[in-house]
């Protein structure tokens, strides 16, 4: 019986330890699927949280590179508009309510009506004697808005639309006008009374100027100013007349159009020429220059600002010129831009206003919206079967009418981020009043003729730059003082050093940027000579201080505890300083005569106080302790059986640094200069405060740059929602990140196969 029982204990004493263990297995796998779970769930929401930062970004830019749309939603009759056969319109307009439309006659007769109905509104009669027929209409630039009628006994008036602007009852009412900027009664240009075939008009700071082109073959320049009595208040209008040298033999003029500056006049031919007249003095006037293309033009108009010019061909040819100055300072015509060419001759060229787009119109009843700067096509439509005659887009771009043979069609137009292409964001664009194409970032002006300059180009190099002159300084002393820490310093110092250095990231960077722009700058410009004896010098004392250690008596250097070593550079490294920055002055009387800034200068070297040096040496701080805490890691987590097994075989410690800690440890030290790089591309307040944020394109370390965040935190605040500037802003934003993911995933594969080359050590 007692062995019956003696063989009954083990089996009742191993039942509870096995369903100990079934339960044990049965929680661990719980643990292990929550585990996994909830890993692959966290995983999951970064990479859906990613997506929703991707998707929002893209939400935000996707209509910069939409192109225009036009949808037609009425239209009207010859007979509902008055349109006679012997009295066509030869302008139209559309004010910036888009509500109210003006047809200007042959017969000087102005409609204003309603564009939703076609309903009449008002009827002028634009000033002309009795005897005098048409001849000629001209209109300025969108922005001023004039219209001038050449009569045939050389007689011009110039008139203007204008609307009255009320709120009777808190409702919208718009009551249109016809000025007439130089009085009641028209004009003399050409007291010979021959008539004017073809005018130009433009308003400057000087008053209304008109070119006009007789029917004798004479060009004449008038120049119309008004001057008011203080005591009568009769106003007077003043009027000078020149007459210019005369158009090639045979050629008569096709189109002619002046600058608002009253320096140019520019004829186009009908032999396919242009001809470049000099204004600044109208007594000597002279052809500047004359050009002779390939197919004859057809139309021609100032963008607005009139620093360039749209020219149409009867072959659907369109161009963009510029007045350009060529070494001798003189000005030329060159063709900067191409854009898609409509199917038959051009009948009209509308600039829009206030930015460097304009519509055209065709012989063959085809649309085409362009933007010059960008060099975009945004949309090419046929609307009519017959040939578009007359074309008018409102101040806000988001009404157009187009008036053929017989009926005019209202349509709501989409056209609101036409200035920018992947060209103008990263290609060189020739922008008017420059000599040549140049990256540019400029993207707001006080000027009224101002076009934003925005490409990414600058960005890209400012956000590069800063960040490879913050790794050059943090990189070596924060990869050197991990290998340093974490092999040859003792436990006891090393316990110190690290925790020191690691508080370092928790310094807030706008006060780095704040020390950086208020005090570091200004003492780094009062001390060049300083600050390269230091970055020289340094190096080449601690080299020379280890030198004399190892030289010194053994009796001496047993004194000094294994891993203290550092302690004994930090002496001399003060004296260095010291004595570099005490002698600065002298150094630049004795060698730079009295000042290294100016040396520069003279020496053809920007020196710019707030520059690349400064963000260099700040942003590499703010950098160290990233790169320093994981290179440490990775040298320190190296197997101590690995350098204790080279150490046998006979390798000094720097042997087995070289040979065996960098190879195990080189992943870690590649993902702790990533993470520095990364920090530094990101980095907005230290660049923000301490680079001058000048968008500039060059590697200078002595010049301050423009960063894709620094930028974004300065303009962000400042712009309009939804306008292009604000969805350019968020493009950048897209760049930046798609930069850093970039730069991510090529240091992971990277990572991966050092990790996978050096695992078997």
């Amino acid at each position: 019986m007692s062995e019956s029982m003696t063989s009954a204990k083990p089996t009742q004493s191993l039942m509870p330890n096995r369903e100990q263990r079934d339960k044990l297995r049965r929680v661990r796998k719980l643990k292990d699927q929550l585990s996994r779970y909830g890993v692959m769930s966290a995983g999951l929401a970064v990479v859906f949280s990613l997506g929703l930062i991707f998707f929002y970004l893209f939400s935000e830019i996707a209509p910069l590179f939409r192109g225009a749309s036009v949808e037609p939603t009425h239209s009207y009759t010859a007979a509902q508009l008055q349109q006679q056969a012997d009295d066509q319109t030869e302008h139209l307009t559309l004010e910036r309510y888009e509500e109210i439309g003006a047809s200007f006659k042959r017969s000087g007769s102005v409609h204003f009506f309603q564009v939703a109905d076609g309903q009449e509104i008002l009827n002028v009669q634009v000033p002309r004697s009795e005897t005098a027929e048409f001849r000629s209409i001209a209109t300025s630039t969108p922005d001023y808005g004039l219209v001038a009628y050449g009569y045939s006994n050389g007689e011009v008036a110039v008139v203007k639309p204008d609307y009255a602007l009320s709120y009777p009852n808190d409702k919208r009412q718009i009551i249109p006008s016809l000025l007439s900027p130089l009085g009641e009664a028209t004009q003399i240009i050409d007291e010979q009374g021959s008539a004017l075939v073809n005018l130009a008009v433009q308003e400057t700071s000087a008053g209304i100027l008109i070119a006009a082109m007789t029917a004798d073959a004479r060009l004449l320049l008038a120049s119309f100013s008004t001057s008011q009595n203080m005591i009568t208040g009769e106003i007077t209008i003043n009027r000078d007349v020149t007459q210019l040298p005369a158009l090639p033999t045979g050629s008569k003029p096709v189109a002619m159009q002046l600058d608002n500056g009253a320096r140019h006049l520019i004829v186009a031919t009908d032999q396919s020429q242009l001809l470049l007249y000099s204004l600044v003095n109208p007594a000597e006037a002279q052809v500047q220059s004359a050009i002779t293309l390939e197919n004859k033009i057809t139309r021609m108009e100032f963008l607005v600002g009139t620093a360039s010019l749209v020219i149409g061909t009867d072959k659907g040819e369109l161009s963009q010129w510029f007045l350009v100055r060529n070494p001798e300072n003189i000005y030329q015509l060159k063709q900067v831009r191409s854009f898609e060419s409509l199917d038959g001759a051009i009948t009209r060229i509308v600039p829009e206003h206030g930015r460097r787009g304009f519509w055209a119109s065709d012989d063959k009843g085809n649309l085409g919206i362009y933007f010059a700067t960008s060099q975009r096509t945004l949309l090419i439509d046929s609307v009519s079967d017959t040939p578009i005659q007359q074309l008018a887009v409102s101040p806000i771009h988001n009404r157009a009418l187009w008036l053929d043979s017989n009926t005019l069609t209202v349509a709501d137009t989409w056209n609101k981020h036409p200035e920018v292409s992947f060209s103008s964001l990263w290609h060189k664009v020739w922008y008017e009043g420059r000599d040549a194409p140049e990256y540019i970032w400029q993207a707001s002006s006080g000027s009224d003729n101002f076009e934003p300059k925005m490409s990414f180009v600058p960005l890209s190099v400012g956000t590069l730059k800063a960040a490879f002159f913050a790794m050059l300084f943090a990189i070596p002393l924060g990869v050197m003082g991990a290998i340093y820490t974490a092999y040859f310093m003792t436990p006891k110092l090393r316990g110190l050093v690290k925790p020191t250095i690691e508080i370092m990231e928790a310094l807030p960077t706008v006060i780095l940027g704040f020390l950086a722009g208020l005090w570091l700058a200004p003492f780094v410009e009062d001390h060049l000579p300083a600050v390269f004896s230091i970055l020289i010098l340094l190096p080449v004392v601690m080299l020379v201080t280890g030198y004399i250690w190892s030289r010194c008596p053994e009796s001496l250097r047993t004194r000094v505890p294994e891993g203290w070593e550092a302690v004994i550079v930090v002496l001399p490294i003060i004296l260095t300083v010291w004595a570099c920055v005490a002698s600065s002055q002298s150094a630049e009387v004795l060698l730079f005569d009295g000042s290294m800034r100016q040396w520069f200068t003279e020496n053809g070297i920007d020196y710019s106080q707030r520059n690349a040096l400064v963000v260099g040496i700040v942003m590499g701080f703010a950098v160290i302790p990233t790169i320093f805490s994981i290179a440490e890691d990775a040298v320190f987590s190296v197997p101590r059986h690995l350098t204790q097994g080279s150490l046998a075989l006979g390798a000094t410690r720097w042997q087995t640094v070289v040979g065996v800690v960098l190879p195990t440890a080189s992943p870690g030290i590649f993902s702790a200069i990533m993470m520095g790089f990364g920090r530094a591309v990101g980095e907005t307040m230290i660049v923000l405060m301490a680079t001058g944020n000048s968008p500039v394109v060059n590697f200078n370390i002595f010049e301050g740059m423009r960063t894709f965040s620094a930028n974004i935190a300065v303009e962000l605040p400042e712009t309009a929602v939804a306008s292009t500037h604000f969805r350019v802003l968020f493009l950048a934003a897209l760049v930046l990140l798609a930069l850093t993911f970039v730069m991510n995933t090529l240091a992971e594969v990277i990572r991966q196969r050092l990790r996978k080359r050096y695992s078997n050590l």
